[in-house]
């Protein structure tokens, strides 16, 4: 996307959006119209090791990165986004907060959710961490996508969310989000996505100690 259309694109949001606390109309992750509106980062450097006893698996990551900015869109066209740290405290915070990991954003593809205690959300230095602490290899959907982590066709994560609070810069080139809802919203592996600077590894012990689960371990260090 060349300069001119960014700046054209900021010069048409100046003169439309009527403050600077509206939210991005149309907001989307591609420049289509109709594009999901939904923040990506793409995962790297996967390894698989041979399973324990139990063969469970347990999925540590980041769904996203916070302070580091990437490309948006909206109806003008595109801008920079940036979430702000802490920006989902408030909705983590929550007793009733139901989110599941998913595949691909489709909600009928479920490997955990924090309402059953499988999936448990918080926020690090680096963004949004999740942690699926044991994870079902029978499952079919783990199954699935397990051995296209393992190749790395499938390299990327993503989550979805609804913005409570945000504000444009004062030259409407870039929109940060100050607190956002994750409540009914997800996390999800996906395919390409919006924000290249991430790395993973996914890891399964040959054995672990009676006390513990025989567990996988995906690792996901954001950073730009």
């Amino acid at each position: 996307m060349t300069t001119n259309t960014r700046a054209a694109a900021a010069a048409a949001r100046a003169q439309n959006v009527r403050q600077r606390a509206d939210r991005p109309s149309q907001r989307r992750s591609a420049e289509q119209a109709g594009s999901r509106a939904t923040v990506r980062a793409s995962l790297s450097g996967v390894e698989v090791r041979e399973a324990g006893d139990t063969g469970a698996l347990e999925f540590l990551g980041h769904a996203s990165v916070y302070e580091q900015a990437y490309e948006m869109w909206d109806m003008f066209g595109p801008y920079t986004e940036v979430v702000t740290e802490g920006a989902g405290t408030d909705s983590l915070a929550r007793a009733d907060l139901d989110v599941p990991l998913v595949l691909g954003h489709d909600q009928l593809r479920r490997l955990a959710r924090t309402t059953t205690g499988t999936l448990f959300l918080a926020e690090d230095a680096n963004g949004l961490s999740v942690r699926a602490p044991q994870l079902d290899p029978t499952d079919h959907d783990v199954a699935y996508i397990a051995p296209k982590l393992r190749s790395g066709l499938i390299d990327e994560m993503s989550f979805a969310f609804r913005i409570e609070s945000g504000q444009w810069s004062p030259d409407y080139t870039e929109y940060r989000i100050n607190r956002y809802d994750i409540h009914r919203g997800d996390v999800a592996i996906v395919g390409y996505g919006a924000n290249p600077y991430t790395g993973a590894s996914l890891r399964q012990p040959a054995a672990a100690p009676t006390n513990s689960r025989a567990r996988a371990l995906l690792e996901i260090a954001l950073a730009r």
